[in-house]
């Protein structure tokens, strides 16, 4: 498929096709719908790499990141960033929203810009061979795997936490320290994602202190870790009962959230409901009281995902899959039943 067979098959000249992809405001919205449209049928993808032929070297990475809202993501690609240049490598960065498809923005990418390698921050788990094919360079998943998908290990690289580990130990806290009605706001209990995983460490925890998962107390909220849908999340786990004495979230931004729901609802912390969650945001070390968390190695993961990838770059069948751990911070928000 090329810009040609576009512009045939959408009834409009090679150069309004160009237009289009470039972004150019003197199309119509009629056309620029059609030529957009047939671009998503066929798959197609602008090879721009003619305009840099004159170059004959390239010493730049590329990093994806999907979800321009993520606190956490920030925090991490500051350490990649400073890694890449450390090792005498160029950053591209380029950002997507999270609903967006990582695997043809680095391949796009890939193209433009005469990549040696990639690095995707945030993505899917469940990629199959044929989703990357039309990645042709090292790349690695930083804060996530393909434990859903039908990649070989060989054939990719990836640095990040054990998601499931992360939320049953943050659960068997709870545990421990005497809660036994433990409620979840979670943004979806089967997405073969960060939130199934952490949702089956929560029920493993319940699970080995013998307790009983209470389908009343898991709350959905269907988005991607948002603090307005963990809020309304919350107000409407709140209005179908207020029998539990602690709460987990899934990301800090929730957990910050979620504290100002329960806040707002009248509600005690900890006193009344305990709050627990997962990241290790510096900004949630300043809520009132200190949100209780489980730190991610934020500055582990941009450095090894920029090491392993440095190495790929050098040597094409060298691949690593590291799994990293976090720790807890006990903040002030849960208290000991007695």
């Amino acid at each position: 498929m090329t810009i040609k067979d576009i512009a045939r098959n959408t009834g409009v000249s090679v150069s309004t096709v160009s237009r289009v992809l470039n972004h150019h405001p003197d199309v119509s919205d009629d056309v620029r719908q059609r030529v957009l449209d047939e671009v998503e049928r066929s798959g197609y993808v602008p090879n721009n790499i003619a305009r840099d032929l004159v170059r004959n070297h390239s010493d730049t990475i590329g990093v994806i990141v999907r979800g321009n809202e993520n606190l956490f993501f920030s925090s991490v690609l500051k350490v990649i960033g400073s890694e890449i240049a450390d090792h005498g490598y160029t950053m591209v960065l380029h950002y997507i929203d999270s609903d967006d498809d990582e695997v043809k923005a680095g391949a796009i990418l890939e193209r433009e810009r005469k990549l040696l390698g990639l690095i995707f921050l945030g993505g899917r788990f469940d990629y199959s061979p044929e989703d990357v094919a039309g990645i042709n360079i090292p790349y690695v998943l930083c804060t996530y795997n393909n434990c859903f998908g039908s990649l070989e290990d060989g054939d990719f690289s990836s640095v990040t936490v054990d998601d499931h580990a992360i939320a049953y130990t943050a659960t068997r806290e709870l545990t421990r320290r005497g809660h036994r009605r433990i409620a979840a706001v979670i943004p979806s209990r089967n997405d073969h994602s960060i939130s199934e995983l952490r949702y089956n460490g929560f029920l493993d925890a319940l699970r080995d202190s013998q307790l009983a998962c209470q389908p009343e107390l898991v709350e959905e909220t269907g988005g991607c870790f948002q603090m307005a849908d963990a809020y309304n999340g919350v107000c409407r786990l709140l209005e179908r009962t207020r029998d539990f004495t602690a709460l987990l979230t899934l990301s800090d931004t929730s957990g910050m959230a979620a504290m100002k729901a329960l806040s707002d609802a009248g509600l005690r912390i900890p006193e009344d409901v305990s709050v627990i969650s997962i990241d290790g945001l510096d900004v949630s070390a300043y809520t009132v009281p200190t949100l209780s968390t489980m730190v991610q190695p934020s500055a582990d993961l941009g450095k090894e995902s920029v090491r392993i990838l440095a190495k790929m770059i050098k040597n094409h069948d060298y691949t690593r899959h590291k799994l990293l751990e976090a720790t807890l911070r006990e903040g002030s928000s849960i208290r000991t039943l007695a």
